[in-house]
């Protein structure tokens, strides 16, 4: 190690150190004999303040502290899909079969399996000119994953040595470089990254291509793009971590990154087994094999909490500069926010808006501005779509962190707790919600799904508000004073929020649905509305209509309709005419 000097102060998980001009900012250091995991967060003159990301029971003054010269980083390489860690990389299943069900302090266990074979074919020669992010070499790290060797983003140079193809070990060189200045450069199945540092990209690309989730009121009401941002707000029990399960089983991203932040054990506990079940519908293999997780429960170290986020998020850029799509599911972001007021407490800092540090809003900032899609370093083109959970005290969203989220957000699917306990799911409110990417994705949606879709989704939108408002009369002086075709305004909006919003995940038709039929049910709805409002014009009442029963079959139209038959949307459209038809006769 490059240096060591000894603790003077220990406050949790704030350490100091004395009289030291040796560390520098933001460098990874060992504390204590068992060797914690901590980062420098400050320096003057007098003091040296540590983060420690472990226990630190047990400390005392006097233990020393072992300086790496490096900052916080992350092991990148082969063995991360397909395997569980905690905030600071280190694998809990490795962790299990050293020291048991309870992960030791200091527990020395390499990131990734070190003595593993992995079966790489070489792409590169000698004489080839690489430059930064370069693919060099590939492996099969899953059934579903190609694991894609790049020229780490600091290096470039040309090609002097290579290793035919075969089995090697992460740390074993299989090619070799010469950079500009004549210095020559291993490289291995690995590189290391430090996780406070976005990896480079060639250059961001506009959020033009959707994120297709399967889920209507996400992909028509309020859609995300591929490389956006979301947030699901919502108090306990309505529904944020069905509603990220929902996500990353059924979106066509390629990856998926699941960051538990300081959810509770039993929960976190759920989310493995679940996941470790899952069979992923676009492959028929286990949905772990294109999946990482990251458990930080809540009884961990607080200070770990920060670091799982940007641990998940330096994972996601890692494959998302291999050209693969990439969604992050961070659970939830108000934990970790939780974790900075701690330590900022600790450090004696002046405290903001209910307690949370001054520089929440920019932490938040820096996490979210990490998403993106891009043209990546070696030439194709990968995205990260952060999705983060906000778990905000009695559901009030004026808190802080929701607030503060929204501003770097461009999605807000709120969850609303009545429509939970009325077994409404996804329970996200069509009215306190918004996508600010219908400008960008309308062209998409206007090419792939036609005019159509987009007139569909702003009229049932339109009905949806009109409803709204006529509620709040209805509260105050009943629904039998209202004329027939504000009646018929309140049945529609029942149809879309009961046939449309509403989603069954365990059904097998429902729990993901193609965005054609997505439009032709909106079709369907609107056509039954267009026809009964002319109807009610010609002086027919509204109750006649309702005795058909045709509303009651638009309701139950996701289940009866199979994905795979969309022309049966024409026959009950000829139903409803057929039907209709009887009252003008």
């Amino acid at each position: 190690m490059a240096t060591k000097d000894v603790i003077y102060g220990i406050n949790g998980p704030v350490v100091t150190v004395r009289n030291t001009r040796t560390f520098s900012m933001m460098e990874m250091v060992y504390v204590g004999e068992s060797r914690l995991v901590g980062e420098i967060i400050g320096i003057n003159d007098k003091l040296t303040t540590i983060q420690v990301y472990e226990e630190t029971t047990g400390l005392k003054p006097g233990d020393p502290v072992y300086g790496t010269g490096t900052p916080m980083n992350v092991l990148l390489g082969p063995g991360i899909i397909d395997n569980i860690f905690d905030g600071i990389e280190r694998p809990l299943k490795a962790i299990e079969e050293k020291s048991g069900s309870f992960i030791s302090r200091g527990a020395s266990v390499s990131s990734l399996d070190l003595d593993k074979y992995w079966n790489v074919k070489i792409k590169v020669k000698v004489g080839d000119e690489l430059n930064s992010g370069a693919i060099y070499a590939t492996c099969r790290e899953t059934a579903i994953i190609e694991h894609r060797f790049m020229v780490p983003p600091t290096l470039s140079g040309t090609v002097t040595k290579v290793e035919p193809n075969g089995k090697y070990r992460l740390m074993d060189t299989i090619v070799t470089i010469k950079d500009a200045k004549g210095e020559e450069h291993d490289l291995t199945l690995c590189q290391k990254w430090p996780i406070k540092t976005a990896r480079p990209c060639l250059n961001r690309l506009p959020a033009t291509i959707p994120l297709i989730t399967g889920q209507r009121v996400i992909d028509t009401m309020f859609p995300i793009s591929k490389g956006g941002t979301a947030a699901i707000p919502g108090g306990f029990g309505t529904g944020k971590t069905m509603t990220q399960h929902q996500l990353a089983k059924w979106c066509d991203a390629d990856i998926i990154v699941y960051v538990g932040c300081g959810e509770r054990g039993n929960e976190m506990s759920q989310v493995l087994d679940e996941f470790s079940e899952l069979i992923d519908p676009k492959s028929g293999r286990p949905m772990t094999d294109r999946t990482v997780l990251i458990a930080n429960t809540s009884n961990m170290p607080v200070a770990a909490r920060e670091a799982s986020i940007y641990t998940g998020l330096t994972l996601a850029e890692y494959y998302r500069d291999m050209g693969y799509h990439v969604a992050i599911m961070a659970d939830s972001t108000s934990r970790w926010a939780e974790a900075l007021r701690e330590i900022s407490g600790r450090l004696e800092e002046m405290p903001a808006e209910e307690g949370f540090p001054a520089y929440l809003p920019s932490r938040l900032s820096q996490f979210y501005e990490r998403a993106g899609r891009v043209d990546t370093l070696c030439g194709s083109e990968g995205s990260v779509t952060i999705i983060g959970a906000v778990s905000p005290q009695g559901s009030d969203f004026s808190e802080p962190v929701t607030q503060n989220t929204k501003r770097f957000t461009r999605c807000f699917w709120a969850l609303d707790k009545s429509l939970a306990y009325a077994r409404h799911y996804p329970a996200i409110n069509w009215m306190d919600s918004y996508s600010e990417y219908f400008t960008d994705l309308d062209p998409w949606f206007r090419d792939n799904l036609g005019e159509d879709f987009i007139k569909y989704r702003n009229k049932v939108t339109a009905i949806l508000h009109e409803e709204s408002t006529l509620m709040e009369i209805v509260k105050l002086i009943g629904s039998d004073v209202l004329p027939d075709e504000q009646k018929l305004v309140i049945e529609t909006a029942k149809a879309i929020r009961v046939g449309f919003l509403q989603q069954n995940a365990f059904h097998k038709d429902d729990t993901f649905v193609p965005l054609e039929k997505q439009k032709l049910m909106m079709k369907a709805i609107l056509h039954l509305y267009a026809k009964a409002k002319h109807i009610i014009a010609a002086a027919i009442p509204i109750s006649s209509i309702l005795e058909l029963g045709l509303f009651e079959r638009l309701a139950k139209m996701k289940y009866d309709i199979p994905n795979s038959k969309p022309e049966m949307f024409d026959e009950l459209i000829a139903d409803i005419d057929t039907a209709l038809a009887t009252l003008t006769n």
